[in-house]
């Protein structure tokens, strides 16, 4: 569970009424100073000890339903014809079928944002009242114990959001809008399209009924095959089979004028799927990769959880305006463009990656997830993070020459342990109550912290024993709820008894952070490890408690190059240490960086791996690139070893170590930029990644392979970034004879090509390439030419692109958060972009709302590279000034502790990188 040690101001402001916000009361008063604002933020701790927040808010139970009362069925009606499509409005009713465990004096459901006109109570008209803060309609109608039904008429507003029942646009290629309708209720939006019990563990069966447009365009498509089809008085009715049980949040409807693509997907052991990708009638070319690449998976996942696929069919659709990458809806899976539509003539090798993994991630829910579904919201990484490993497995199958099971570390773990390695930090188990809590819990620690552990796990009990052990889960727990625990004890039932899974799994979930292993060789030869807690703030201090102490229990993997067969060692959490014998040049722990910790070693042995670097896999490679870097950034070895591991990168053509030596080099040119050095690192990190460059070029082959694709934009990004003349010279004529001789760049080079060809860009040059972003339609190019106009060093046409992100015509509200982050990425950008986010906060409250947590990682987005006191003194005084925080608190946390690293880095690191590039320039 989570608890918070000491309230901060931004919980304050989630708990009070609005009336007793603290925050502005203090600073009316002047009893609060900036370093106190900052100590009370910093200070919001996570632990797994006994207090929750109902404890410390009784208030918070009014969230909850009663477990008393559980839906059976719903029977949903939704008025969805040309008129509701003009208008934005919908109406409905619905019939939920209800069984109480015992009398009980009131019904309740969720319900938010719905207009609700009547309702029944089996049969009998009741009274009710709406609970706004709580998002309920309270029906003041005693029950008896057993079965009874509820109906409810209501309607409601599809306009001006991206969540529930919402209208999407798009324009038609002769010009003409087209509206279609369409839901997103992950994880606390069905209750703004119909009044349900909206909470994962209350599964039912649906019968949905849609009333579409007669126009013949427009189809309906929901989870379930269509069973029939009837004309009405403004519409025609279509009737979907009836569900299997599911939970309220994976229920879906659409109705649009798509156009499909056909297929089956075939199994030697199960019965075929029909299967159909959908899209715009314009855009249905685009699908071809995306039906290819699901159905590779789904074979895939058919064969490896050997359980069939629950439902009749299987729909994807790429849906115009999408807030999320997509939503695993059962059946009918629901997609934003750019995760779905892949056009090999404009999309790039990494477009192709991002609808693959994409694909294979939603495909995966399908069986964890929606089959068994997490009890409550506090195990969202039993979705999330399975789905966000087993993606690769799926890709894999696909593409097995696109070596995905390593670019795993790119991905997931080299982000997620950045962020863990800081208090803004939190448990991959933790209590949530209310809508923007929940909201919050979809973030890279459920995501990509639970799939890393998920990885190491494997590969500490084996590929076999953990495939078994998903399956045994699945079959048991099938259309039902379970908990962490209910895993866990499927796979203790699989390995032998003296490895205490669940112990070992619960020092990883319950307590956040992770492990360094310090290793020093003791007199005996042997290598002894000790653990600590790795922050990248080496003076933070945690108040939080847990029953681990921020220890683990660590499976320790390790080989040496008298002996490269991975060895692996248990390091036990209530051990002070282990010791491991291992013979030979150099001994290297923690292969393939399949596990979640970190690795320190005294310098002669850094130096020995240094020497040796060459005689590792890309994986390991990699891995101490990585590591390297992070650890020095931490104080706990000089920026020696890293930048001097650095120097192999001349010899080094991999797309895995450039990939991360692009990441470490360029926010080390962001420490740099006032440095006395700054020109001098920018020439040490052209030198190094020249050869790279000159093998590659800028000229393409047919016969170049996904790696080479995606190394090739690597390293000519890097060279671009650190101003190397022929590549920002190349980059700017290719941007010229696209805008003015309409030669368009290949599509895996011209995200460089917009971006870097418009850093010395003219005004002219920016109108031009804003009319080509005006004219376009596919959803991924638009972003790609966005980034490009933000990269403009005239402040005038940053403020100008500002204005314009306004307005949804322009850009879509699902592609202002990449705005804001590509223009604050510019350096001349930074500062307005800020100035405008902070007077113009309401607005984009209005606009987002407070529960979308796509406004509030703009946030730490746009103070990523802040390095100055003044800098954290305006983002303080921004927290002051608009307390209320949403979903957004652990965001802010974030975004602060960023800012507060960056400064205490140029305090203790700057003077000796810039040493050591004094010694190691040319």
């Amino acid at each position: 569970m989570q608890c918070l040690i000491t309230r901060s101001v931004i919980d304050f402001t989630r708990v009070l009424p609005k009336k007793l916000i603290l925050t502005r009361v203090l600073k009316k008063s002047s009893l609060i100073s900036s370093p106190t604002i900052e100590s009370v933020i910093v200070n919001r701790n996570f632990c797994s000890a006994n207090v929750s927040i109902k404890e410390m808010s009784k208030d918070m139970d009014l969230y909850r339903l009663p477990e008393t009362v559980k839906p059976l069925s719903y029977d949903l009606t939704l008025h969805l014809s040309t008129s509701n499509l003009k208008t934005g409005n919908f109406s409905g009713d619905v019939r939920v079928k209800i069984k109480a465990s015992e009398d009980v004096p009131e019904l309740l459901l969720h319900t938010n944002g719905l207009d609700i006109e009547d309702v029944q109570v089996n049969g009998a008209k009741s009274s009710f009242t709406i609970d706004q803060d709580h998002q309920l309609i309270k029906i003041q109608s005693a029950h008896k114990k057993g079965s009874g039904e509820i109906s409810v008429k209501f309607s409601g507003s599809m306009l001006g959001k991206l969540v529930g029942l919402y209208t999407s646009k798009y324009k038609k290629p002769d010009g003409d809008m087209r509206s279609i309708a369409t839901t997103k209720f992950e994880p606390t939006y069905a209750r703004q399209a119909f009044p349900c019990f909206d909470e994962p563990n209350l599964k039912a069966n649906f019968s949905i009924h849609i009333i579409k447009p007669k126009d013949s365009d427009y189809i309906a498509l929901s989870n379930m095959p269509v069973k029939s089809e009837t004309e009405v008085e403004n519409g025609i009715r279509v009737s979907f089979e009836e569900s299997v049980k599911m939970p309220t949040y994976l229920a879906c409807w659409v109705v649009s004028d798509f156009k499909s693509r056909n297929d089956v997907i075939t199994s030697p052991n199960f019965a075929d799927i029909p299967y159909r990708v959908f899209a715009t009638p314009a855009q249905l070319a685009k699908t071809e990769y995306a039906a290819f690449v699901g159905k590779k998976v789904m074979e895939f996942y058919l064969d490896y959880f050997q359980i069939p696929f629950p439902l009749p069919k299987l729909d994807m659709l790429a849906i115009p305006d999408y807030s999320s990458g997509a939503t695993e809806h059962w059946g009918i899976v629901t997609y934003r463009e750019t995760s779905l539509l892949f056009d090999k003539n404009i999309s790039s090798s990494v477009n192709q990656r991002r609808v693959a993994t994409v694909v294979a991630h939603e495909l995966a829910h399908s069986w964890f997830g929606n089959l068994v579904t997490m009890d409550w919201w506090n195990d969202i990484w039993l979705n999330e993070g399975f789905a966000s490993y087993i993606e690769y497995k799926g890709v894999d199958a696909a593409h097995p020459d696109w070596k995905m099971l390593d670019q795993f570390v790119l991905d997931d773990l080299h982000n997620v342990l950045k962020l863990d390695a800081t208090l803004a930090s939190h448990p991959i188990v933790q209590q949530a109550t209310t809508p923007d809590e929940i909201t919050s819990l979809f973030d890279t620690i459920s995501y990509s912290k639970g799939a890393s552990i998920l990885r190491m796990m494997e590969n500490s009990i084996s590929n076999e024993t953990f495939q078994q052990g998903v399956t045994n889960y699945l079959k048991k727990y099938a259309f039902s709820n379970a908990v962490t625990q209910n895993l866990l004890d499927e796979f203790q039932n699989l390995v032998a008894d003296n490895l205490n899974l669940t112990e070992y799994l619960n020092t990883w979930t319950v307590q956040m952070g992770f492990p360094i292993l310090n290793v020093v060789k003791t007199e005996d030869g042997y290598f002894r490890l000790t653990q600590k807690r790795f922050l990248t703030d080496p003076n933070a201090v945690d108040n939080a408690t847990t029953p681990f102490k921020y220890k683990w229990t660590i499976p320790v993997t390790y080989f040496t190059d008298e002996d490269p067969v991975e060895k692996l060692a248990w390091f036990n959490h209530a051990d002070s240490h282990v010791d491991i014998n291992a013979t030979g040049k150099f001994v290297k722990f923690n292969s393939r960086q399949v596990g979640y910790y970190r690795v320190n070693y005294e310098p002669e042995v850094w130096n020995t791996l240094i020497e040796n670097i060459n005689e590792l896999s890309i994986a390991d490679r990699a891995h101490l690139l990585e590591e390297t870097f992070r650890i020095a950034e931490a104080s706990q070895i000089s920026y020696d070893i890293p930048l001097n591991l650095s120097k192999y990168m001349r010899e080094e053509m991999e797309y895995l170590p450039w990939a991360v030596a692009q990441t470490m080099l360029t926010e080390l040119k962001t420490y740099l930029l006032s440095s006395k050095s700054f020109t001098d690192y920018k020439q040490y990190v052209i030198d190094l990644v020249m050869p790279a460059v000159n093998n590659y070029s800028w000229n393409e082959t047919e016969e170049d392979n996904h790696l080479t694709r995606l190394v090739r934009s690597k390293v000519l990004a890097l060279a671009c970034s650190m101003e190397e003349q022929s590549c920002l010279e190349e980059a700017r004529s290719r941007l010229q004879k696209y805008l003015y001789e309409g030669v368009k760049p290949s599509p895996d080079l011209k995200d460089l090509v917009y971006k870097y060809g418009m850093v010395n860009g003219n005004k002219q040059d920016w109108e031009k390439l804003w009319n080509k972003f005006t004219d376009e339609t596919d959803a991924g190019e638009k972003l790609s030419l966005l980034a490009g106009l933000a990269a403009i060093k005239d402040e005038s046409l940053i403020h100008r692109l500002l204005d314009l992100a306004k307005d949804d015509t322009y850009i879509r509200k699902q592609d202002y958060p990449s705005a804001i982050s590509y223009m604050s990425n510019n350096p001349v950008g930074t500062q307005i972009v800020w100035i405008y986010f902070r007077e113009n906060w309401n607005v984009l409250v209005d606009r987002f709302g407070l529960n979308d947590r796509y406004l509030h990682n703009m946030i730490p987005a746009i103070t990523a590279k802040f390095t100055t006191n003044t800098q954290k003194e305006e983002l303080l005084a921004f927290y002051v000034a608009n307390p209320e925080a949403g979903s957004g608190a652990a965001a802010r946390k974030r975004a602060l502790e960023t800012v507060n690293n960056n400064i205490n880095w140029l305090r203790r690191n700057k003077e000796s990188v810039e040493s050591w590039i004094e010694n190691n320039k040319h």
